[in-house]
């Protein structure tokens, strides 16, 4: 059971990250200078990186064990 519950914290923490941008995106763009919908595409090309490279990165240290990988 408590791998479940560690997994559905996670689930949400991950899912409030990626939505809490939406409320605070005017000020992001008047912090940066920039317009509402340029600081959209920032916030677009990040989780594209994301969503991208977290794959990429699974697959290259696929054969390196998990407590190197945690450790350094």
């Amino acid at each position: 059971m408590l791998p479940l519950i560690a997994l559905f914290l996670a689930a949400f923490a991950f899912g409030t990250t990626e939505f809490v941008i939406a409320g605070v995106l005017p000020e992001v763009a008047q912090g940066l200078g920039v317009s509402v919908p340029t600081a959209g595409y920032l916030v677009s090309g990040y989780a594209c990186g994301i969503a991208i490279g977290g794959p990429l990165l699974a697959l290259a240290t696929a054969t390196v064990s998990r407590k190197a990988l945690l450790v350094g």
